[in-house]
């Protein structure tokens, strides 16, 4: 018996497109390429204006509320103001790697989205290591995070940049073992198929100790709260983008958003279900989907404190490394013992094991508190 993630009545809607949609090949990659840089564009300037709003909200005050109706006008007008911002260039800067440092950390996470798909064939490239293709290019972020700081000729930035990047490496490992236990129960790399594999149940259901792995460690990839460190303005300015103003600061502006943005669209189609659902077309679930993610993210910024860095890289090493371990091989005897196993009898075990998987790691690692003896 499983649970029915999509009515029969939706399939119709479900049909696949052909690979070179919406013509040639050429036509193809024209048409995706800028469909893709308008919905990032349009996609983030309704966060920064969704995230303020919501915050507001949580911490009882209107938020945006004087440039247009609702402050819907407000990132438009924060546009204007960081590209007629005067471009600043510290004297002893390396002005190559200072200048290139936004376009090399923007690059990747616009190249996410390339295998992301939007209904059933309707993507940029349907590779069949899709998965392989997100991560390997989203690892290349922090090649432009450190030319940001060793470009600035300031130790504030290098520290900072150096200390991101430390964090951004330790959660690349249990964010990438939150995967593997989607890819064994889906037996594919191409994140098209991953969403079919999703048609009887979502694998939120099934994987919820991978989700609740992968959200964290993504939230620390991209710097959220409670992992924004780059934003601990006591300890170093303003972290590795210290020396960046105008049209610069305004990119790694957006690579901040265009990362959280990835992070709701991989999480929307390894765990949620993808463009999947019934009633309304695909690609409306897909962006209906992403948006709750995104809420849920501005929920926990709201809600949680910022951690210390002693506090952040321990957790990621002595807490979720371990579980994302664990979950990989509870997953993979899972499979090899009952291959023929219901979705949602799997769910049924994963909830449970993950229950007690997180309340004893809970008992056993602690954060500590205090004072941090030097």
């Amino acid at each position: 018996m499983t649970m029915p993630l999509i009515g029969s009545d939706a399939l119709s809607y479900a049909e696949a497109l052909p690979p070179d949609w919406p013509g040639s090949f050429w036509a193809h990659i024209f048409f995706w390429v800028i469909l893709l840089i308008l919905f990032i564009t349009v996609i983030v300037l309704l966060f920064t204006w969704l995230e303020r709003r919501w915050l507001g909200r949580l911490q009882i005050r209107p938020g945006p509320n004087r440039a247009g109706p609702f402050g819907l006008l407000q990132p438009i007008a924060d546009v204007f103001k960081l590209l007629l911002k005067e471009d600043i260039v510290p004297d002893k800067a390396d002005k190559w790697v200072h200048w290139l440092a936004p376009v090399v950390a923007l690059a990747p996470a616009l190249l996410v989205f390339a295998v992301i798909p939007f209904q059933d064939g309707a993507l940029l490239a349907d590779l069949n290591i899709g998965i392989l293709f997100i991560l390997a290019v989203s690892s290349m972020v922090v090649i432009g995070v450190f030319m940001a700081g060793w470009g600035s000729s300031n130790k504030y930035s290098l520290l900072g940049a150096m200390r991101t990047i430390a964090q951004e490496i330790s959660y690349e490992i249990p964010l990438v073992l939150s995967i593997v236990g989607v890819i064994i129960i889906s037996g594919t790399l191409s994140l098209n198929e991953m969403v079919k594999a999703q048609q009887d149940v979502a694998f939120i259901f099934v994987q919820p100790l991978g989700f609740i792995i992968y959200i964290t460690a993504a939230l620390a990839e991209v710097a959220r709260t409670p992992f924004d460190l780059i934003e601990a303005d006591s300890e170093l300015v303003a972290g590795f983008h210290t020396e960046y103003s105008g049209m610069k600061f305004a990119l790694f502006f957006l690579v901040e958003y265009a990362e959280t943005l990835a992070v709701a669209a991989i999480a929307t189609t390894l765990f949620l279900g993808g463009w999947q659902g019934p009633f309304l077309p695909p690609w409306m679930w897909f962006i209906i989907k992403l948006f709750a993610v995104f809420m849920f993210i501005i929920w926990v910024r709201g809600t949680l404190p910022r951690l210390r860095i002693d506090q952040v890289m321990g957790f990621a090493w002595k807490f979720l490394l371990p579980l994302a371990l664990i979950n990989v091989v509870i997953t993979g005897v899972e499979v090899l013992a009952w291959p023929d196993a219901p979705l949602l009898a799997l769910g049924i075990i994963n909830l449970v094991v993950a229950a007690v998987l997180v309340l004893l790691m809970s008992k056993l690692f602690k954060l500590g508190g205090g004072r941090v003896p030097v």
